[in-house]
């Protein structure tokens, strides 16, 4: 019995020392918080996207020009992200995994390690450096509006020029949430679930213009002629962005130092004509589909 006790009260006193905590796994030796894992132990680079975000990536029924298979999905995905993903993965010696995932799932897929990145078009902005950390940028995309060529807007100049429209863009996107709001008495909509709900949209004249970015806007084009592009870059009256606005990065989770140097040792080397050729190869494959 005496033996018991004692037992009892070392166990006990183990426990308050912290022998028994729970967040021994997260910390080191020396008592500092342990390494986030880089999540490319095993050799495979998991990246999540939409596969619905044309040009930078969608989803084809087959692998032809070069496209990935989609996990669990008899689905293949394509598009300027998977081109970028490939060149990743091919200068450090992985493979390539692709899971698709709806545009709001992409960051917690980061940060609870779902996924080791997310390549989906994502601007740098400040929110979501808050949330997680970025490799990049591996594209600097201009920020632009969409009408249609019988459009009262078709001729706009400047962002006054369409004061008092109806608009809209993607959810959760600075052109939503920070540019339509530069509009003087524009009529906000609320915001479509995607980009092919976005140019819908406005094929359907539900609104007057959207919001968007250069290489989402010139695929539009494709798939929808009878749309026009106004891009106010270089004039006054435009969009007031930051410059996280317009880069656009890899997420990783928020101290993954080694895959962010891994993925930033490829994409240094890289200039933005680099970037804009591998954009104007995706636009040229992307499927004319619409929703």
């Amino acid at each position: 019995m005496k033996k018991t006790l004692a037992l009892l009260l070392a166990l006990a006193m183990l426990c308050a020392l912290g022998a028994c905590s729970s967040d021994k796994a997260e910390t080191s030796p020396s008592g500092e918080p342990a390494a986030v894992s880089s999540g490319v132990e095993d050799g495979v680079l998991t990246v999540a996207m939409e596969c619905a975000y044309a040009p930078y990536n969608w989803a084809q029924p087959d692998d032809s020009n070069g496209a990935v298979p989609i996990k669990d999905s008899n689905q293949y995905a394509n598009g300027y992200d998977v081109m970028m993903a490939k060149k990743l993965c091919e200068a450090n010696g992985w493979k390539l995994e692709i899971v698709q995932l709806d545009w709001d799932s992409l960051v917690p897929a980061v940060q609870t390690g779902q996924v080791d990145a997310v390549i989906a078009g994502q601007s740098m902005t400040p929110k979501r450096m808050k949330e997680v950390d970025f490799a990049g940028p591996y594209l600097y995309a201009t920020i632009v509006c969409l009408t249609l060529k019988d459009s009262k807007f078709a001729s706009a100049k400047g962002i006054s020029d369409l004061a008092g429209g109806t608009c809209t863009s993607q959810l959760g996107t600075i052109w939503y949430d920070t540019c339509l709001p530069q509009i003087k008495g524009a009529k906000i909509q609320p915001a479509q679930e995607s980009a092919p709900a976005m140019l819908m949209a406005l094929e359907t004249r539900t609104v007057d213009f959207v919001c968007t970015d250069m290489p989402t806007a010139q695929g539009a084009l494709i798939a929808y002629p009878d749309m026009v592009l106004l891009n106010f870059e270089g004039s006054e009256d435009n969009f007031v962005v930051d410059e996280g606005d317009i880069n656009i990065g890899i997420s990783i989770r928020k101290g993954n130092t080694v895959l962010k140097e891994a993925l930033d040792s490829v994409l240094s080397k890289m200039t933005a004509d680099d970037f804009n050729e591998l954009m104007k190869q995706a636009i040229s494959i992307q499927p004319i589909t619409k929703e």
